[in-house]
């Protein structure tokens, strides 16, 4: 088994589109359901499949995050240059930190326009993508 996307129920499609382009996504395809929803997946260059679903449903009113979603993390290559061109296109990026040490990830947050927050990961050079078990170990 694998986990294949994550799904958003967004409020404003072309505000998310455009804040998902702005971190690299790209649109694969997208359909109108029965009721009127429209659904988009998205993908990076270089996936095999859509890992980002955005469903637009007007008739919800805005979203409304609650208390039990937190996060989506997705890897940069290079943290610096994500934070600037974010800041560059009107986002509001955090510092970059490094919350599990110095040999730990550079990581920074950003929200998106419902105010999902994602967390911008760049590993040190020759970890492996993601975390794994030995991340972990003492």
């Amino acid at each position: 088994m694998r986990t294949l996307h994550t799904a958003y129920r967004v409020t404003d499609l072309d505000a998310s589109m455009g804040f998902y382009r702005e971190l690299g996504y790209r649109e694969i395809g997208r359909g109108e359901m029965a009721d009127g929803t429209i659904l988009v997946v998205l993908k990076f260059p270089g996936e095999d499949v859509g890992s980002l679903e955005l469903l637009y449903r007007p008739s919800d009113g805005p979203v409304d995050l609650g208390t039990g979603f937190h996060h989506l993390v997705v890897q940069v290559h290079d943290l610096d240059a994500s934070i600037a061109a974010l800041t560059l296109a009107g986002r509001r990026p955090s510092a970059a930190e490094r919350p599990g040490g110095p040999d730990g990830p550079r990581t920074s947050m950003v929200a998106d326009p419902d105010g999902y927050l994602i967390e911008l990961v760049e590993w040190p050079r020759g970890h492996p993508d993601g975390l794994t078990v030995e991340d972990f170990r003492s």
